[in-house]
């Protein structure tokens, strides 16, 4: 079996490493199965992709499309036609794509327009919100997926409203937990630990990326000065990430406790996630992480396509504004953390399920 393996972003990189760790245990038990590496380059910024390459031991790309910035409509259709030459060039029985960025619904159009089975790894999950571009991502590839790998029994259940065939959704959990999982015991501190003096539990990490939240400069500085004046006994770390920072230009990044860093490889950043007192976010896969290692989550969204982390998990939505967050982290401030647990199947097992049932399909 042949398996084209799409990565293109940030939260790609971190799902199929544990997936090509699946490949490599089942080749050396024997079984003939294959996987060609595309990376999109979606993402080309070096902490934003090739750090991730080398920290989770992922190999080299077989081939870089280089594709980088643009529009939706222009990074989408460079995508499709530098894809579309490298499948026809290297063939396979499937490709296999993961999350919601638009490297994973490109390069499944391509494959289904070649006629190449799809399977989509994290299929079936739903925010409801259309303007996030990541909720058409997912519709329109959950539309023409052959072989859906959910990690939850919600987004079973949302594929099969959307009128996916029951025999075609395997419920197999969560492969970024597989990832954090088979990398705690490497997690380690970053080179400004001790410069701004962190310790366990006395600092708050922030993370702002999506379009409601950063696209508009003075709503951002507004967030993020509440921010700051909102946690008075804490230092507040914001690894900004490129889109955000470019919003800011020029303005004084000076804060009484926000301290700016850049982006962080994996290890780094899930040292400081697994230490902080709390995590203010607007990234659904951060609520999977902090749900894992029982740290406090306050997502800055309106909505979460991952709702089993704020049922059973340590996520709490909270709208977009910057008032309700106060509210409600302050409210966490008197009472403490609410009672939580981890998920079905978040077991760092995922990823052997999926490949071991695609063996079966082939």
């Amino acid at each position: 079996m042949k398996i084209t393996i799409i990565a293109g972003a940030r939260p790609n990189f971190i799902k199929i490493a544990p997936i090509i760790n699946a490949i490599k245990k089942k080749q050396n038990e024997g079984f003939i199965i294959s996987f060609r590496l595309v990376h999109t380059g979606q993402h080309y910024d070096k902490n934003l992709s090739e750090t991730f390459f080398e920290e989770l031991n992922i190999p080299q790309p077989d081939i870089n499309l280089e594709v980088k910035s643009g529009t939706q409509a222009e990074q989408t259709g460079a995508i499709m036609v530098a894809f579309e030459k490298e499948l026809i060039q290297n063939p396979s029985d499937l490709v296999l794509v993961v999350g919601d960025v638009n490297s994973t619904m490109a390069c499944a159009i391509v494959a289904k327009k070649c006629n190449t089975k799809v399977a989509h790894v994290e299929a079936g999950i739903r925010s409801g919100d259309l303007t996030m571009p990541e909720e058409i991502n997912r519709m329109v590839t959950d539309s023409i997926t052959d072989y859906f790998f959910t990690t939850s029994t919600s987004a079973s259940e949302n594929l099969l409203k959307f009128g996916a065939k029951s025999s075609n959704i395997h419920f197999v959990g969560n492969v970024m937990i597989d990832t954090l999982y088979q990398n705690l015991d490497r997690i380690s501190a970053p080179d400004f630990w001790n410069e701004y003096d962190l310790k366990e539990k006395n600092y708050i990490i922030l993370t702002l990326h999506r379009p409601a939240n950063v696209d508009e400069e003075n709503s951002l500085l507004h967030l993020l000065r509440g921010i700051d004046n909102m946690v008075v006994d804490k230092k507040i770390i914001f690894p900004i990430h490129p889109r955000t920072k470019a919003i800011l230009k020029e303005t004084d990044l000076a804060f009484k406790n926000i301290v700016f860093v850049s982006p962080q490889g994996y290890l780094n950043f899930m040292f400081l996630i697994k230490n902080s007192f709390a995590v203010i976010t607007d990234s659904g896969g951060i609520s999977e992480e902090t749900t894992v290692m029982g740290v406090p989550c306050f997502t800055m969204r309106d909505n979460t396509e991952r709702p089993e982390t704020e049922t059973i998990g340590t996520n709490t939505i909270v709208g977009t504004s910057f008032e309700n967050l106060k509210k409600i982290f302050n409210l966490f401030l008197e009472n403490g953390g609410k009672k939580s647990g981890i998920p079905e199947l978040w077991d760092g097992k995922a990823s052997e399920r999926i490949i071991s049932i695609l063996l079966d399909k082939k």
